[in-house]
């Protein structure tokens, strides 16, 4: 791994699957573009320090008819010194949504439709509230967060698991109630 200084400058963009989160890192080594599931957890903005980089390797994509060849990082460690929220983004291509890149986890998929039942009470998908009852919902986060259940004060999720599954673990914290702290990497209870 080699530890790199730089800006990872995060901004988010509205896919198919939802908000997803996409990066650069600025180095005196160069630009690279940087999609790791780690970047779920931030806001948009600029973010300065020290980060640690176990691959950089070449990636490509299409989009609006062209091919985009990009050079990666692959983050394993960010320690950060300062972030700045109030920056302006300019126009890009549509990107793809790094969760289509990787297959979605077959076991939350399974843990999540036998904890729901398939009764005609129960709202369809394209409603945007769910309403289950609270034994079910524990058996619910259970099965999201696993070896992290139950939940303690301070939390700090794993990004090495399906992209799918951080990103609901991400969205459950919210609704729990918990706020991210970029410096540390931690999810506290508010």
């Amino acid at each position: 791994m080699q530890k790199l200084s730089g800006v990872l400058t995060i901004k988010s963009i509205q896919g198919r699957n939802g908000p997803f989160n996409v990066g650069t890192l600025i180095t005196d080594l160069g630009d690279f573009s940087v999609k790791d599931a780690i970047l779920e957890q931030y806001e948009e903005g600029k973010y300065e320090g020290d980060f640690g980089v176990s691959r950089i390797y070449p990636s490509s994509y299409f989009s609006g008819g062209r091919m985009v060849v990009e050079v990666r990082a692959k983050l394993e460690t960010i320690s950060l010194q300062s972030i700045d929220h109030d920056i302006g983004f300019p126009a890009v291509p549509e990107e793809p949504d790094p969760m289509d890149e990787v297959p979605v986890t077959a076991a939350l998929t399974t843990a999540v439709n036998t904890t729901l039942s398939t009764d005609a009470d129960v709202p369809s998908a394209a409603e945007s509230t769910l309403t289950v009852s609270d034994d079910a919902q524990t058996d619910l986060d259970v099965a999201l967060f696993a070896e992290l259940w139950p939940l303690s004060d301070a939390i700090k999720l794993d990004p090495t698991v399906d992209r799918a599954k951080f990103r609901l673990q991400r969205d459950r914290l919210k609704e729990l109630g918990f706020k991210f702290l970029p410096i540390g990497q931690v999810w506290q209870k508010s």
